[in-house]
């Protein structure tokens, strides 16, 4: 089954056991507590390790959440974090996901590579500097950064591509500043396609990066002494 219809399912199981309002009806700081409310705690832990066995920035966001009082203040944070990146970065598709935040750029917000290619031109590294900004302003969080490519060519080949086309980005935050140490990599090559790869339109969609913003030990502990 696709990844993220699997992912899906098992988020609305847990609306459903937790007796919490359906996610998509939730308000931004209610979304970061849903998971982490009553049994919902322990399946934000089966979702997250069934994200995690594709190594994802989904798997990094849900495996990762601390629920209860302590979630719903971590998540007025990466609320502001994400209004943040929405204003400056428009065509991102930027979605809040239990604690944390998940950004996929693709050619539509700026940030995309071309057929066979990991390099950045200068619009995609105008958008990486607004990017950069947002992430010094809010410190305390760590970011996943998985690449993606269209299913054309060589299987093996489009694994490399995919790592390479990660390792640039953050090469290229890095470069700019931020802490090394706050990035984690991850590549899929062709095997995780989020739009169809039938179309020109969809390839380009999936020659893509995508970003998992979550909480460092720093902000938990700081929500958790606000939660007692």
């Amino acid at each position: 089954m696709n990844l993220y219809k699997t992912l899906s399912i098992l988020i609305a199981l847990a609306i459903l056991t937790s007796s919490c309002s359906a996610i998509k009806n939730a308000n931004n700081t209610q979304k970061g507590a849903v998971i982490g409310a009553t049994s919902g705690a322990v399946l934000g832990g089966i979702i997250g390790n069934n994200v995690k066995k594709k190594n994802s920035a989904l798997g990094a966001i849900i495996g990762g959440v601390v629920g209860g009082l302590a979630g719903g203040i971590i998540g007025k944070q990466m609320d502001k974090q994400a209004q943040k990146i929405e204003e400056e970065i428009p065509g991102a598709e930027v979605t809040r996901v239990g604690e944390g935040i998940n950004v996929v750029f693709d050619e539509n917000s700026g940030v995309y590579f071309a057929t066979n290619s990991y390099a950045l031109n200068a619009k995609s590294k105008a958008n990486l500097n607004k990017l950069i900004g947002i992430f010094k302003e809010f410190p305390d969080t760590n970011i996943t950064v998985e690449g993606h490519t269209d299913n054309r060519g060589n299987a093996d080949y489009n694994l490399t591509l995919s790592k390479n086309r990660a390792e640039s980005v953050v090469k290229y935050l890095t470069s700019k500043g931020l802490n090394p140490y706050r990035f984690q990599t991850f590549w899929h090559g062709e095997s995780l396609p989020k739009y169809t790869n039938d179309t020109a339109e969809g390839r380009a969609k999936n020659r893509r990066v995508e970003l998992g913003i979550v909480a460092n030990e720093e902000m938990k502990k700081k929500a958790q002494q606000q939660g007692n």
